[in-house]
């Protein structure tokens, strides 16, 4: 027999609302602590420079973080314009210097530039994997780190002004794997100077805002890990874009055990499309569509699930 998980079966997601000065894992750490969890995960790191949102998974909800993780998302952002660093942020060492400060005529021209999907280098100092190791080590350890070109999508880039002559604020609503560090500094190279982010704020990521929020001090307050449980967000909240398939006990009961289920009817999903069953309020199981048959992929056990 395995050893058995220490913490409580509780299923949900917690839609933090990360601080600045801490790490993405140190945040999930924390919240599995507090909630006494057997199990966590996040849906997107979040630089430690950088607030706002970032959605946790407990127990069950870690199936669904794929669909969260490959959701839009919206930034609110300060570029520091005349330097650029090498991380790109305020953490770096200054790599160039410019006189140069771009007017709100200047920005707004370029803007269309970064509208789209673009060609984007992320910054050398990220998760990107190199050989198997990544950017970020083996530029702290002082290698030079070229990185290829990505494509990403970028919605819309929107110019929110200047409280001075160096500084403008920003907000970017972007799609997976965008880097907004890699915005700031290729704004500053396109406005002939140079950039990096001195403050960054996530406020979306998929279906979740910073108005579903709950800070580490709010969970902190609370007296036992149970009492944690009602700032939970439902598991199939993460599963907004998919089609939902409303189903009964006895057949809640055979996805579970990994039989298909047949779904008929005008408003059934096609061939092909992903769905997920619902038993009620619970989340039973996530699938895809085949020859009107639903075939569950990932199945949800049943727990202390929200």
């Amino acid at each position: 027999m395995g050893r058995r998980k220490k913490g409580r079966k509780v299923s949900g997601w917690l839609i933090l609302d990360k601080p600045v000065g801490v790490t993405s894992t140190h945040a999930v750490s924390r919240v599995r602590r507090m909630f006494n969890a057997q199990k966590a995960g996040h849906a997107g790191t979040l630089d430690p420079l950088a607030s706002g949102v970032l959605p946790l998974a407990l127990g069950e909800a870690t199936k669904t973080v794929p669909y969260v993780m490959d959701g839009e998302k919206r930034y609110l952002f300060t570029v520091r314009w005349g330097i650029e660093t090498s991380t790109d942020d305020t953490e770096g060492e200054v790599v160039a210097t410019s006189d140069v400060r771009p007017d709100e005529d200047d920005i707004l021209h370029v803007l269309p530039r970064f509208i789209g999907t673009i060609d984007q280098v992320p910054p050398a100092f990220s998760a990107k994997r190199i050989d198997g190791e990544r950017a970020y080590d083996l530029a702290r350890d002082g290698e030079t780190v070229e990185l290829d070109a990505s494509q990403v999508t970028i919605h819309d880039l929107v110019y929110l002004g200047s409280p001075d002559e160096d500084r403008s604020l920003f907000e970017a609503h972007c799609g997976k794997g965008t880097y907004v560090r890699a915005i700031a500094r290729d704004l500053g190279r396109a406005l002939g100077t140079h950039g990096h982010v001195t403050s960054l704020r996530r406020t979306q990521v998929g279906p979740f805002d910073e108005h579903a929020t709950v800070t580490l001090d709010q969970l902190e307050a609370m007296d036992a890990p149970e009492d944690c449980d009602s700032f939970l967000t439902p598991m199939a909240d993460a599963l907004g874009d998919l089609h939902e398939i409303q189903v009964v006990p006895g057949d809640a009961a055979k996805l579970r055990r990994g039989m298909s289920l047949l779904v008929r009817g005008p408003t059934a999903p096609t061939h092909g499309e992903d769905a997920y069953a619902m038993d009620g309020d619970d989340l039973v199981a996530i699938g895809i569509v085949d020859y009107g048959k639903f075939l569950p992929k990932r199945v949800i056990v049943p727990d202390h699930a929200v």
